[in-house]
């Protein structure tokens, strides 16, 4: 059977799974480098990162000197990421069978 019930709807969205995506690449990334990267307004992307920081996915590191944000995944945000992967690689095998 398909596991897709066991998707994380917070994570099943375009803008929050690039954003996931691109965290979990490196250690950080700036917050203007996501939008540039994205493709997303200053809206839609602090929309998109607070729902990340409100589930605990996502964690912002404010930097005054040089007057930008940055954000990097939290140890539940990459557990929680790998598990998505998980499930939707278990899809693919489905659907290869």
């Amino acid at each position: 059977m398909i596991p897709f019930a066991q998707l994380d709807k917070t994570l099943h969205e375009k803008g929050r799974l690039g954003i996931m995506t691109l965290l979990s690449s490196r250690n950080s990334w700036a917050f203007q480098d996501l939008k540039s990267e994205l493709d997303l307004s200053d809206g839609n992307l602090i929309t998109h990162l607070r729902t990340l920081e409100k589930n605990g996915y996502v964690k912002a590191t404010k930097h005054p000197v040089r007057r930008e944000t940055s954000y990097a995944l939290t140890k539940e945000g990459k557990k929680s990421f790998k598990s998505y992967l998980d499930i939707l690689e278990q899809i693919i095998q489905a659907t290869r069978k």
